[in-house]
Parts: C-alpha cells; structure tokens; sequence
C-alpha cells in the first residue's frame, strides 16, 4: 500500500513544465538553425520523446498496481516499444515534403538525454521518497 503518489505519475507531473520549455526551445534554435522547417521537425522529436516519457509513467505506474512481474514486463518491454515509437514516427515523419530527419534526430537524442538527467535529479531530490513496499503475500506459499 503506498502512502503518497505513484512516483512514476509525480515524475511525469514534474517533468511535464520542462517538456513544454524544451518544445519551445527546439522551435526557436531548429528554426534559427535550418528554417521553419527544421524548427518544426525539432519540435516534434521532443514532444515525440515526452509523450513516449509520460506514456511509459503511466504504463508503469498501472503495472505496479498489478504485480512486480507486471512492472518488470513493462520496464523491459517498454525500452523497445518506446524506441520502436520513436522510430515509426520518424519514418511515417520522412514523408512528408517539409520534414527533417536531421532536425528531428538532432532533437531527440538529447532531449532524451536530457530528460534522463532531469529524471534522475528529481528522484536524488525525493521523488518516489514516500512509498511504500506493499506487505508480502507469500502466506499460505510452500
């Protein structure tokens, strides 16, 4: 039973501000680099990344609900879903007249770097601090 908020729904709760300034940012310095076009590419690989980021919270935090199993499948199994997502997004992306796969790469890896350096400064400062473990349930196991 936990005590405070999934730590993973807080995490994306606290990340969300900075994605929308990352966004922004994006925009402005893909637009100065390249043109429009590139700007909007940019823009889009880092609302791609923060909606994979948010999706994957909250898939994790309804998987912790479940069981610990549930929560690792999802942690496995989420890396190459969300990867696979970025890509197919690329690709579905690339055809479009105006798209810039280099905008959009040049976006995205760092953002994604980025967000993980943003991730692991909010859990050194707490987040997650107030749950729980739940109590085991291995009575009645032989």
């Amino acid at each position: 039973m936990t005590t405070a908020p999934d730590p993973e729904r807080e995490l994306v709760r606290s990340v969300a501000p900075w994605s929308l300034l990352a966004i922004a940012l994006g925009l402005a310095l893909g637009s100065a680099a390249g043109g429009w076009h590139v700007g909007v590419s940019a823009a889009l690989g880092l609302l791609i990344v923060f909606l994979n980021f948010a999706a994957n919270g909250l898939a994790l935090a309804r998987a912790a609900r479940v069981s610990l199993t549930a929560y690792g499948a999802v942690v496995a199994g989420g890396f190459v879903v969300r990867l696979a997502a970025i890509v197919a997004a690329m690709v579905g992306l690339s055809h479009l007249a105006w798209f810039s796969r280099i905008g959009f790469g040049l976006a995205v890896v760092p953002g994604i770097v980025a967000l993980l350096a943003l991730e692991l400064r909010l859990y050194a400062q707490g987040t997650g601090r107030g749950s729980v473990l739940p109590p085991s349930t291995t009575e009645g196991v032989s």
